[in-house]
């Protein structure tokens, strides 16, 4: 059995990006290690007590199945065109020195002994700072603690066209601009890795609805979120139940 790490931007990503995955590896009795570079808030930290996202982050991470969640130390960088100054208490992470970032990811990876490293294409998904943030953190924290495997958790730019359909076609509103999807994402010809994971499907719906703060908050994904949950688990695993990956492992060419 082999250690992995999953390293995400923020509380949720784990469950929406690769919430299938981890499941599916704590059940087949691998220990998974989850690393989520920001903890979600705008604003400084609380004084007493853990931030809210990040209790409802180890909900979702023993839901799934996880042995240990680990903070490592930003603040959320926003998403849009405002970027805001950093909170009094931490850096947000988009503006993190990467190396330094890098060194701290890499730290957990040596005591781990992580045989597998999980983060994110080179678009970070659909764009936003921290998930290309996590990306190339990652990149090169896997250089520096010479983890052998490295994926990378994408999304192909047609499977999101359909899953847009679906959600239009289940009234489910998102506001979102068609042009975005020739840029973020990845083209299919990229994608090494596909899992089905609608076997896992209740565990990754109910660690998204773990995400109370997301589920209910006022964000244009929120929503979404909120219909999702409520979904019968045959019509979640059918809309959520493949998860993607890039093979960038270091030993592996690199994509033309």
């Amino acid at each position: 059995m082999a250690t992995v790490l999953a390293f995400h931007a923020h509380p949720d990503d784990e469950a929406l990006l690769t919430g299938g995955t981890l499941a599916r590896l704590a059940d087949e009795g691998h220990r998974v290690v989850l690393v989520v570079a920001s903890d979600g808030h705008m604003d400084a930290a609380p004084e007493n007590g853990e931030p809210p996202r990040l209790r409802e982050l180890r909900t979702s991470a023993a839901i799934l199945g996880v042995d240990r969640v680990v903070h490592l130390g930003y603040a959320d960088s926003g998403h849009g065109p405002l970027f805001y100054p950093d909170p009094p208490d931490r850096t947000r992470f988009a503006r993190a020195d990467t190396e330094e970032a890098a060194e701290r990811l890499a730290a957990i990876l040596r005591e781990e002994d992580a045989a597998m490293l999980l983060t994110y294409d080179a678009n970070g998904g659909y764009g936003h700072r921290d998930h290309i943030k996590v990306h190339e953190v990652g990149r090169r924290a896997a250089e520096l603690a010479k983890t052998p495997r490295v994926l990378e958790a994408a999304i192909p730019r047609d499977t999101v066209e359909r899953l847009l359909r679906l959600v239009r076609l289940l009234r489910i509103p998102l506001r979102h601009d068609p042009a975005e999807l020739s840029t973020r994402f990845s083209p299919r010809s990229a994608i090494t890795h596909r899992y089905d994971v609608r076997h896992y499907a209740r565990q990754k719906q109910a660690a998204l609805a773990a995400h109370h703060s997301q589920v209910n908050g006022t964000g244009r994904m929120n929503p979404v979120m909120r219909r999702v949950i409520r979904l019968p688990a045959p019509l979640f695993g059918l809309l959520l139940g493949r998860e993607w990956y890039i093979d960038a492992s270091p030993s592996r060419p690199a994509q033309r």
